[in-house]
């Protein structure tokens, strides 16, 4: 928040659950409270489980589930009730939406809905000017990544893409600000940036 304050932008820090829908729309409530209105709604929640198809437990998919299509669903949706007209609403989401790959059944599998949520809500936001994007990261060079792989595996995510690496997070962040702010005629849509990790 101090990063923020010292380039002279306003901000507040929120602490939430939100699987929780009411939290979601306290988030916001707070947000209207402090700015007088919301523009722009960026969500990042996601969480990875690297995990055998027959292994998965119904609680860790139950889990999977609220934090990975659930948020998505009703923080879109409340944007779509709080944003002013011709807002921007934007959700990471990951490139392995077209992986052909074991393992992340749940994570790839609970991100998923969330491209028919982008499309569906950017189709009903649509009249009031408000687009609605969805990025997908390759495998990021981020504390998210290393927690549930292998050395082996690091060494493969970062051999997998052409342009070689993992994706860097300055690489989605201009990417992101272009689609809320210049990009925004880009609307329902779900954007690879990876470096050739995937495509389709």
């Amino acid at each position: 928040m101090s990063e923020v304050q010292a380039l002279g932008a306003e901000a507040i820090l929120v602490q939430a659950d939100l699987t929780r829908r009411t939290n979601i729309v306290a988030l916001f409530d707070r947000a209207v409270e402090k700015f007088g209105g919301v523009d722009i709604a960026i969500n990042t929640v996601g969480k990875v489980l690297k995990k055998p198809f027959v292994e998965t437990t119904e609680e860790e998919y139950d889990s999977m589930s609220d934090i990975n299509s659930k948020i998505a669903y009703f923080f879109i949706q409340e944007a779509g009730r709080r944003l002013n007209d011709n807002g921007k609403i934007c959700t990471v989401v990951t490139s392995l939406l077209a992986a052909y790959t074991g393992l992340y059944s749940t994570y790839a599998g609970l991100k998923a809905p969330v491209e028919h949520f982008t499309r569906a809500a950017s189709k009903e936001f649509g009249p009031r000017g408000i687009s609605v994007t969805a990025v997908a990261p390759g495998p990021m060079d981020t504390p998210f990544f290393y927690g549930q792989e292998s050395d082996d595996a690091v060494a493969y995510h970062k051999s997998a893409s052409a342009l070689g690496g993992l994706t860097d997070i300055k690489d989605i962040a201009p990417l992101i600000e272009f689609l809320v702010t210049e990009g925004w005629w880009v609307t329902g849509q779900t954007i690879f940036a990876n470096g050739g990790y995937t495509t389709r």
